[in-house]
């Protein structure tokens, strides 16, 4: 599969690089960023995924999140994808900053017109992955994931969903509970349609239920949340967790908001965990 280099620079020790692809999942040009740490070329290293929130792209973790470092010292290829398919001209893709462009909710989608292109839980889970592990090195099978908001969703739901391919889960402020809040309901009801029994499979607290994920899953959570009430709902996973037996480690910070200087200041608590469980 060919990748177009947009860019690569030097960053402790390693290499921070944007690049695209042709993809088969959205049908459209996808893009995706990596930081490759020092020492990788000679010794391939586990991958770590992360999975961004409402209207990010592939470069705002990578910029914001003060991820690199913790990543260099521990040895961690850090892979972060695009939010959405985009370019597309869809009805109603450009009208809403939490629908659409910058929020593909990790999902494929099954109504129209979306179900061709909104397929971002194959293309992380499958594609990316495929692409990564041929042209970057890494290696295959020890592989984790994490993200924020809606990309919190994701983790938490691709994890659940795969435990046999990702050792590793962690969120930051993630959505809980999708089908029972606006965000969920919004894209639920536009990209899988009405019919509510099919949002089951994409909520991370009722996956949760069914399935718990074999090892300990680390979620912060500021308190200050402008989102927490509304949106976000840790109390659903904290009581799915309880239900099933799910180790879960649910931290709350007080005084902390839902942007990247929350991320900023558990960033290496993160990194971390990841580290530990994918054996750097």
């Amino acid at each position: 599969m060919s990748v177009t280099v947009r860019s690569e620079q030097a960053c402790f020790g390693g290499t921070i690089g944007v690049y695209s692809h042709a993809s088969r999942e959205t049908g459209t040009e996808m893009r995706f960023s990596v930081f490759v740490p020092p020492g990788a070329a000679a010794r391939p290293r586990p991958a770590l995924y992360f999975l961004a929130g409402l209207t990010c792209t592939e470069e705002t973790f990578m910029i914001k999140a003060g991820a690199l470092r913790h990543a260099a010292d521990h040895g961690l290829v850090l892979v972060a994808p695009d939010t959405s398919p985009r370019g597309l001209g869809l009805p109603g893709e450009e009208d809403s900053w939490d629908f659409g462009t910058g929020a593909g909710f990790y999902l494929d989608a099954e109504a129209e017109p979306w179900r061709p292109h909104y397929r971002m839980y194959s293309y992380v889970t499958r594609e990316l992955p495929a692409l990564i592990e041929a042209g970057f090195p890494v290696q295959a099978g020890r592989r984790g994931v994490f993200g924020h908001s809606m990309g919190g969703h994701g983790a938490l739901v691709i994890g659940l969903r795969n435990p046999e391919t990702y050792r590793s889960v962690s969120a930051f402020a993630p959505i809980c509970n999708p089908v029972a809040v606006p965000w969920g309901e919004k894209a639920f009801g536009h990209y899988l349609g009405p019919d509510r029994s099919r949002w089951t499979a994409w909520d991370a607290s009722l996956l949760m239920r069914q399935r718990p994920f074999p090892d300990s899953i680390l979620v912060d959570q500021g308190m200050k949340d402008q989102f927490l009430d509304g949106q976000l709902r840790p109390e659903s996973l904290e009581s799915a967790a309880a239900a099933v037996g799910q180790k879960l480690v649910l931290r709350r910070h007080e005084g902390y908001d839902h942007s990247y200087w929350f991320i900023q200041s558990f960033i290496a608590d993160h990194l971390a965990w990841h580290a530990e469980r994918l054996g750097t």
